[in-house]
């Protein structure tokens, strides 16, 4: 636990300092758990004007970490916050493999689940809710196992604060309950998930998002709304499997997934609790997250994991081999030793395990001393990769999703395609912009960085409207 927390760490430190992390997610993160630690409301300027973060999605867990910020107040306090979750996983790991097999298995099970691939994924992706749901989900799993079900009853109301679409997964945990004969936790946990998905999607989202709805239904490939959708579940299974593997980069998801733990999930009733997150991925419309680089995953590695040495002890008890437990674990270890060498795309932390990241190049030099340049409490926007050092001082956005009025300083990357955010400018884009609305250059074409500003008297803000910029980071 000690040398993964330091490998995330250092890797985490190095995104920071080389200008890696990112407006998503780190800088929309922060700037909602700055507002809690101010006792304010989550505005996101990050994803647009007065955005309330709980119109996006519901995770009011986050305010958890709130008290993190008045002992420093940096976005790095994230990285460490995840990384505290993800490392505490490896305890109920631990415990439960234990209480199946013996300490060397149970050790090397934890080690494991450090080393794989969607730790590694989420650690390069800087922040994310999900971070919460990984331990718990892993401490469910052990209150199963002992039969403390009423602990897992309560860490089923703990998930539904981590994402709306928890409330999907604890209806798959009431099933695990269910085949354990457990009916009364079971039929708790299933009302429970239902009601906390309706009202996460049906009452906070909408009343918080710009739109006045859930705006998250992307699965058109089932139909065009949830009810059409499970009714072409019912109708066509057949069809549905078919989604699953229609494109090389699903394939590639099963495979990392399931190859390692030689396909024993399956077999499984754990993998129950796993397939609520795994199939809305692979039947989503975006393309990208069908990628094993995201965060999503990290909720499922210590699943997975138990599924597959669950299925392996009941093998082993039956048949004999006992070498087999340690030697799943192990394949794990392998796997992630030779990805960590040799696929940085799937194992990204071989950029640090090689000294790859270890020295500052000089785009990132660029992007330093262009944030440099940006003075304190001003409306700014930036390109995605400067939000998260700007966030502890001003009120910074992406380009084009500010108010015109109040925006007085621009960073802009002519190296990159698009800009960042939902609805990103293309450089060429922002430019016009910027040249519409009377910006000159501070810093010119500084390894493709540019920084421009206008005078506040060339504004039509009133004095209020313009204070609102530093009264953004101030408890009102």
């Amino acid at each position: 636990m000690t040398a993964a927390s330091l490998l995330y760490l250092a890797h985490s430190l190095l995104r920071f300092r080389n200008f890696e992390a990112k407006g998503y997610d780190l800088g929309i993160f922060d700037q909602a758990v700055r507002q809690y630690a101010l006792f304010e409301a989550p505005i996101v300027p990050v994803k647009g004007e007065d955005f309330h973060l709980l119109g996006d999605h519901f995770h009011p867990i986050i305010a958890s970490l709130a008290p993190l910020y008045w002992i420093w107040d940096d976005p790095r306090v994230l990285n460490i916050a995840m990384i505290l979750l993800l490392v505490s996983t490896a305890v109920p790991v631990y415990l439960v493999v234990r209480r199946w097999w013996d300490h060397r298995t149970a050790l090397l099970s934890a080690a494991a689940l450090l080393a794989f691939w969607p730790f590694q994924a989420i650690v390069n992706w800087d922040f994310h809710e999900i971070a919460f749901g990984v331990p718990l989900v892993a401490w469910m799993i052990w209150g199963i196992e002992r039969r403390r079900h009423l602990l897992v009853v309560v860490l089923s109301g703990v998930l539904l604060l981590v994402r709306e679409d928890m409330g999907v997964t604890l209806i798959a945990v009431a099933l695990v309950l269910a085949v354990r004969r457990a009916w009364l936790p079971a039929a708790a946990t299933a009302v429970m998930g239902a009601a906390g998905y309706w009202f996460a999607v049906e009452v906070v989202i909408p009343h918080f998002s710009p739109a006045g709805e859930f705006g998250y239904w992307e699965f058109t490939a089932l139909g065009p709304t949830a009810g059409a959708a499970v009714v072409f579940l019912l109708t066509q299974p057949w069809n549905a499997v078919a989604i699953l593997f229609d494109h090389p980069l699903k394939v590639g998801l099963w495979l990392l997934h399931f190859v390692p733990l030689w396909l024993l999930p399956f077999a499984s009733p754990y993998v129950l609790i796993g397939a609520p997150v795994l199939l809305s991925r692979l039947f989503n419309d975006r393309l990208n997250v069908w990628a094993p680089v995201y965060q999503y995953d990290a909720i499922l590695a210590p699943i997975f994991l138990l599924a597959a040495l669950d299925v392996l002890r009941r093998i082993v008890a039956r048949w004999g081999r006992p070498r087999l437990m340690p030697a799943l674990p192990i394949t794990v270890l392998v796997v992630s030793a030779v990805g960590s060498l040799a696929f940085p795309q799937v194992f990204p932390l071989q950029r640090t395990l090689t000294g790859d990241n270890w020295t500052t190049s000089e785009r990132a030099e660029a992007q330093q001393r262009a944030v440099d340049a940006v003075p304190d409490a001003v409306c700014v926007e930036v390109a995605d990769t400067a939000v998260p050092h700007l966030v502890d001082r001003t009120s910074v956005g992406l380009n084009g999703t500010t108010d015109e009025a109040v925006l007085t300083w621009l960073i802009i990357d002519e190296h990159v395609e698009e800009l960042g955010g939902t609805d990103p400018l293309t450089p060429e884009q922002a430019f016009d912009r910027a040249e519409r609305l009377g910006f000159e250059p501070v810093i010119e074409d500084d390894e493709g960085i540019w920084v421009l500003r206008r005078d506040t008297e060339d504004l039509d803000a009133s004095p209020d409207e313009l204070a609102s910029c530093a009264e953004y980071l101030e408890r009102r």
